[in-house]
C-alpha cells in the first residue's frame, strides 16, 4: 500500500534522511523504531507532504504522491495522528473532529456513533473545548479526529508519548480493532513492547538510515541494545 524508494531529505545543511527505502503492505502495521532524533518524524511528514523531499519517491495504492499537496494525499485515503497530538485547544471536541472531515471532500465520513465507540468517554465531551482535555483524552481525540475521513492509511507517531498506563491499553486495543477491519498502519514509536504487540514486521532508523528490518518477531535482543537503548 505504501511504498518509498530512495527518500532523501535535508535540514538547512544537514542530510537528515539518506535513501530511505520502506515497504508498508496492505492490511499491515509496520514499526518504525529508532532513538529520538533519528528521522522517524521527519519521514512521517514527508509521507503526509508536509516537508517536501529532495529526492526520492512515496507511492500510495500505486499512485504517486511525490508531487502531491497534504490536503490531496488526506483525501486519497492517508490519516495522520502527529506527535504531540496537535489538537486545536481552542475548539471543542466535536470542532476537532468536524475539522478531520473536512480531508474527506467528496468521501463518505466515519458517522460519530462509530467513531465513539472506539473511546467512549469523549462522547460525553463533545462541548468540551480541546485544551482542557487530559493528555490521553488528547491522544484519544487526534486519533478520531485521523479516522472520520475513513482513511486505509494511518500514520502515528508516538501514540504513546506521556500517555497514562490505562490509556495506552485503550488505545492498543483500537489500533487491533482498526487491524481487524483491514486499516493498514505505519507507527513510529519508542515504547518497544506496545510496537511489539502490535506490529507485525518492523524497520529501524539510525542517523537517517534503515538500518535493521523484518518480522517484529524475530527482533534481536542485541538489536534492540544497539539501536534503541538509551
Amino acid at each position: 500500500m505504501l511504498q518509498i524508494r530512495g527518500l532523501v531529505q535535508y535540514y538547512g545543511g544537514s542530510n537528515v534522511l539518506r535513501g530511505i527505502d520502506l515497504d508498508v503492505p496492505q492490511g499491515s502495521c509496520v514499526a518504525l523504531l529508532g532513538r529520538n532524533g533519528v528521522g522517524k518524524t521527519t519521514l512521517l511528514r514527508c509521507i503526509m507532504g508536509m516537508l517536501q523531499i529532495r529526492s526520492g519517491t512515496v507511492r500510495f495504492d500505486g499512485k504517486d504522491l511525490t508531487r502531491l499537496s497534504p490536503f490531496e494525499r488526506a483525501r486519497l485515503g492517508i490519516g495522520y495522528v502527529p506527535q504531540g497530538r496537535e489538537i486545536f485547544p481552542r475548539l471543542t471536541v466535536a470542532e476537532n473532529i468536524a475539522v478531520g472531515e473536512s480531508a474527506a471532500r467528496g468521501r463518505p465520513t466515519a458517522p460519530l456513533e462509530e467513531l465513539f465507540a472506539l473511546f467512549p468517554a469523549l462522547q460525553a465531551m463533545q462541548g468540551r473545548r480541546g485544551g482542557d482535555l487530559s493528555g490521553g483524552q488528547q491522544q484519544q481525540l487526534a486519533i478520531i479526529r485521523a479516522l472520520v475521513a475513513r482513511p486505509s492509511l494511518l500514520l502515528l507517531d508516538e501514540p504513546t508519548e506521556g500517555i497514562q498506563p490505562s490509556l495506552v491499553k485503550d488505545i492498543e486495543r483500537v489500533l487491533r480493532l482498526l487491524q481487524g477491519r483491514g486499516m493498514t498502519i505505519l507507527l513510529v514509536e519508542q515504547y518497544v513492547e506496545f510496537a511489539r504487540a502490535l506490529a507485525q514486521d518492523y524497520a529501524i532508523l539510525d542517523r537517517g538510515e534503515v538500518v535493521g528490518r523484518g518480522r517484529v518477531a524475530d527482533l534481536r535482543p542485541e538489536e534492540m541494545r544497539r539501536h534503541l537503548a538509551v
